[in-house]
C-alpha cells in the first residue's frame, strides 16, 4: 500500500514538472522551399547563426505527407492541425464554386474586411483545431501572434485563435491584417509602418554577400556577373521579407512580453528560402543560397535575442519546410524522366463535346478546377437524366485521356487511399481523377496547378527545447507534426 503510496506521489511530481518545464514561448517557423539536402550541404559553410545551432543541437528528422502535394498550403494547413485536407478542408489554394461557377481564394471570406488591404481573409474554412487553437483551449490567457510574407500562409499559421496575424504587403510595402482576429493590426507592426521600416529595407540593392567563387553552385550566368536585385522589386522573394518578419517577431515579443510570465505564448513565422529565379526547392544558384546564409544569419538573431529577454531555458523553436516546387522538370528530364503537362480545362472542354453528342447540345459541365470536373446539376435534373450514369460516362471517357491514370464519380473517389485524403467533401467535383507519375497538373496553358511533381516530397523538421523533453523516434507524417510543441 505504502509502495503505491509513493509511486503515486512520483508519478504526480513527474507531471508538476514537466507542466513547470512547459517551455514559456514556443516559435513556430514554416520556411517555404527548405530542404534537408540543402541544409546537408551548406551546413560546413555556416560557421554559427541559427540554423547551424539547430543543425548541432536541435531533434532532426523529415516529414512525409499522405496525401497529394501540390506545393500550396495544403501543406501547411496539414502541419498546423495534423489531419488531412478530408478533415481539415483545404485541398488546394483554389476552389470552384458551383453556385457562381467562378474560381475563388481557399480562404476568402467576404464577412471580414481587410487592414490596409482589399483582401478579405478568414480561417473560417479551415474545418478543424490547429496547433494555435489547442494552444488556446489549454492556456485561454496565451498570447499568439504570427506573421508572414503571404497572406494565405499567415492566416492557416494563426488557425482560428491567434491574437493577430499580419503579412508584407509587398506592392505597398506595409504590414497588412485581417479583422478577423481580435487585436487586428498589431501595434509593432504599425509601429513599422509608420517608421517606414519596410520601405528602408525594399530600398537595398540584393547583391552577393561572398564572392560568387565562395557559393557552391553559381549558374554560369552568376560566374560571369553575379547578381543583383532592387530588393523592392522581388521584395516577396528576398532574403529581406525574412529579416522583416524576424524583426516584427521580436517586436511583438518585446511589446507584448511573451515568454515573460508561466502561461505559454506563441509565435508563428513564415519564412522563404525561394529565390526570384527559382525553378526548384534544390540550391541552383547562388542567389538561391544566398538565401539560406541570410536565413541563417535571421534565425541566429532571433534566437540570440530571446536567449537575452527571456533566458535559454524557457524558450523552444520548431522549424519545418514547405515544398514549394519539388524538383526542377528539367532536372527529371536529365535523368530521362520527362515531365507532361496535363490541361484540365481543355479536358473539361471536350468532356463537354462528348456529352454533347450523347445528350444534344447543351452546357453540360459547369467548369473544372485541378482533378475535378463539375457536371451541370441543374440541367441534368431538369432533363430527368441519371447523374450517376453520367458520372461513369465521363470517367470512363477521361481514361482514355493520355496522363490519366485512373477517373472515377467524386462519392467514390473519396473511398480512394491517397485520393481521398486529398479531397474534401463540399469542394469535390462530379468525376474525380489522379494523373500518372511524370504528369503536371495544368489548369489552363499557362497556370500550374501542381508545382511539386515529385512523387512522395518531404520536408525536414528541425525541433530545438532550451530544456530536455522527450522527442519522437524516426521520420513523422505531416500530421504528427502539431502535437511536438505539447
Amino acid at each position: 500500500m505504502r509502495t503505491n503510496r509513493i509511486y503515486s506521489t512520483l508519478i504526480f511530481s513527474l507531471f508538476i514538472s514537466i507542466v513547470i518545464a512547459a517551455p514559456r514561448l514556443t516559435v513556430v517557423a514554416v520556411v517555404d522551399g527548405l530542404t534537408a539536402e540543402n541544409l546537408s550541404t551548406l551546413r560546413p559553410f555556416w560557421a554559427q547563426g541559427g540554423l547551424r545551432t539547430l543543425s548541432e543541437e536541435a531533434f532532426q528528422t523529415t516529414v512525409a505527407y499522405p496525401h497529394l502535394v501540390y506545393g500550396g498550403n495544403e501543406t501547411t494547413a496539414t502541419l498546423m492541425t495534423g489531419v488531412t485536407p478530408d478533415r481539415h478542408g483545404y485541398t488546394m489554394d483554389i476552389y470552384f464554386q458551383r453556385r457562381d461557377r467562378k474560381q475563388h481564394a481557399m480562404l476568402e471570406d467576404d464577412a471580414v474586411h481587410g487592414i490596409g488591404t482589399k483582401l478579405h481573409l478568414s480561417p473560417h474554412s479551415l474545418l478543424s483545431l490547429t496547433m494555435t487553437d489547442k494552444m488556446r483551449l489549454l492556456y485561454p490567457q496565451a498570447k499568439i501572434y504570427a506573421i508572414g510574407i503571404h497572406p494565405e500562409t499567415t492566416v492557416l499559421l494563426a488557425g482560428h485563435a491567434a491574437n493577430a496575424c499580419c503579412w508584407l504587403d509587398c506592392e505597398n510595402l506595409q504590414w497588412v491584417a485581417t479583422a478577423a482576429y481580435t487585436e487586428g493590426l498589431t501595434s509593432a507592426a504599425f509601429e513599422q509602418n509608420k517608421n517606414d521600416r519596410i520601405a528602408t529595407l525594399a530600398a537595398r540593392q540584393w547583391t552577393p554577400r561572398m564572392e560568387i567563387p565562395t557559393y557552391t553552385c553559381p549558374t554560369a550566368q552568376e560566374r560571369k556577373k553575379g547578381f543583383s536585385y532592387e530588393v523592392k522589386n522581388v521584395l516577396s522573394h528576398a532574403p529581406e521579407a525574412n529579416t522583416l518578419v524576424i524583426e516584427l517577431a521580436l517586436d511583438i515579443q518585446k511589446a507584448e512580453q511573451l515568454g515573460k510570465d508561466a502561461t505559454p505564448d506563441m509565435l508563428m513565422l513564415q519564412l522563404n528560402t525561394l529565390s526570384p529565379t527559382a525553378a526548384s526547392d534544390q540550391i541552383a544558384s547562388a542567389e538561391q543560397e544566398d538565401m539560406y546564409l541570410r536565413l541563417n544569419q535571421d534565425l541566429g538573431f532571433l534566437m540570440e535575442q530571446l536567449d537575452k529577454r527571456i533566458g535559454r531555458t524557457n524558450y523552444q523553436v520548431l522549424v519545418v519546410g514547405r515544398p514549394i516546387a519539388g524538383t526542377a522538370a528539367q532536372t527529371l528530364s536529365d535523368i530521362h524522366m520527362p515531365v507532361q503537362q496535363f490541361n484540365t480545362e481543355r479536358a473539361a472542354a471536350l468532356t463537354g463535346t462528348y456529352l454533347m453528342a450523347l445528350y444534344g447540345h447543351e452546357r453540360w459541365v459547369d467548369g473544372c478546377y485541378g482533378q475535378s470536373i463539375y457536371l451541370n446539376r441543374t440541367l441534368i435534373e431538369q432533363k430527368r437524366l441519371s447523374l450517376e450514369t453520367m458520372q461513369r460516362q465521363v470517367a470512363n471517357f477521361l481514361m482514355d485521356f493520355e496522363g490519366v491514370q485512373i477517373a472515377m464519380p467524386g462519392y467514390e473517389a473519396m473511398r480512394y487511399p491517397l485520393l481521398g485524403s486529398s479531397l474534401c467533401k463540399r469542394h469535390t467535383g462530379d468525376v474525380v481523377f489522379m494523373l500518372q507519375p511524370g504528369w503536371q497538373l495544368m489548369q489552363d496553358e499557362k497556370h500550374a496547378v501542381d508545382n511539386v511533381i515529385d512523387d512522395n516530397p518531404a520536408s525536414p523538421l528541425l525541433l530545438w527545447s532550451g530544456t530536455l523533453r522527450p522527442m519522437p523516434q524516426g521520420q513523422l507524417t505531416a500530421t504528427d507534426v502539431a502535437n511536438l510543441i505539447f
